[in-house]
This record gives C-alpha cells, sequence and structure tokens, in this order.
C-alpha cells in the first residue's frame, strides 16, 4: 500500500519573472510524476508583477493535475508559500483584507490557488533562486521564456498596428 501512495506523488517546481515589475511576465513549472515529466509556461503581455506570476506558475500546474494527488510544490516565493501555508485563513477570516485593514493584494488569484490545492494533499517547500537548484532553474527558464513570448506578442501588435 506505502508502494501505492509513494508513486502517485507529483514533484512540482514553480517560478515567476516579470521585466519591470509591473511589466510584461512569465510563468513556468516543470511536473514529475513517476518517470514522467512535463514543463509548462505562459506569460502575461499586460503589466502584471512578479508576484502574480509567481502565483500563476503554481497555479497553472496545480490546474493541470487531471485527479487528486499528493503534491511536494517547491517554489523559491516566500510570498506564495508563506501566503498559503500562513496568511490565507487570516485573510478569509478577515474578510480578504489584511492584519492593517487593507485589501489583499491578488485576492483574486489567492482564491485560485485555494481552490486548486483543494483537491489535493499539497505541501509547499520552499527553494532558494538562482543556486543551481536544477528542477529550480528550469522553472526559471520556463518563466522567462513565457515572458520573452509575451512581451514578443506585444511588440508584434505594436508592428502591426504601425503598419510595419
Amino acid at each position: 500500500m506505502a508502494q501505492a501512495v509513494s508513486e502517485r506523488v507529483v514533484e512540482i517546481w514553480t517560478d515567476g519573472a516579470c521585466s519591470g515589475n509591473p511589466g510584461p511576465g512569465g510563468w513556468g513549472a516543470v511536473l514529475r510524476y513517476g518517470g514522467h515529466e512535463r514543463e509548462l509556461c505562459g506569460g502575461e503581455a499586460a503589466p502584471t508583477t512578479n508576484n502574480r506570476m509567481e502565483l500563476t506558475a503554481a497555479i497553472e500546474a496545480l490546474e493541470t493535475l487531471t485527479r487528486p494527488v499528493t503534491v511536494r510544490l517547491h517554489t523559491d516565493s516566500t510570498y506564495v508559500r508563506n501566503g498559503i501555508t500562513s496568511w490565507l485563513a487570516s485573510w478569509k477570516r478577515n474578510g480578504w483584507r489584511t492584519a492593517a485593514k487593507q485589501p489583499v493584494k491578488n485576492a483574486d488569484l489567492w482564491q485560485r490557488l485555494e481552490a486548486a490545492c483543494a483537491r489535493h494533499d499539497v505541501t509547499w517547500l520552499w527553494v532558494k533562486g538562482h543556486n543551481g537548484h536544477p528542477e529550480n532553474e528550469r522553472a526559471d527558464a520556463l518563466a522567462n521564456r513565457g515572458m520573452t513570448e509575451a512581451r514578443a506578442a506585444v511588440s508584434g501588435a505594436a508592428a502591426v498596428r504601425a503598419g510595419r
């Protein structure tokens, strides 16, 4: 039985990137399940923030999972890890307001992340970014690719509007 449970553990590494903060942004995720790996990435052409991209990476990775599983999600974002493990319950109790009575930033994404976590058993792990961890570096490269593609979409749209 323990063998079957361990085979159902999905390891996920996520990262977000932003040029300008706010500016075009990207997110990336590496998912590993048994001997299989999958890479995900995307971006936002509209101005966004690094924190929104970090949240989006985790959301997109979790929403990709097709059945309930045990997840070990590795992030280099203390904002995401602390938010989901320490702050979320208080925000909800306070009507999505911080302890200082201010609206929670990115509440839309926090709500999506909470929903994405609901069907899984998620353990949140922090990994130091840009420290040579192979999967975190891959997630970073994917986030940067998503950001580059989003930036190119903005440039392409500008070129079309300019008649080039």
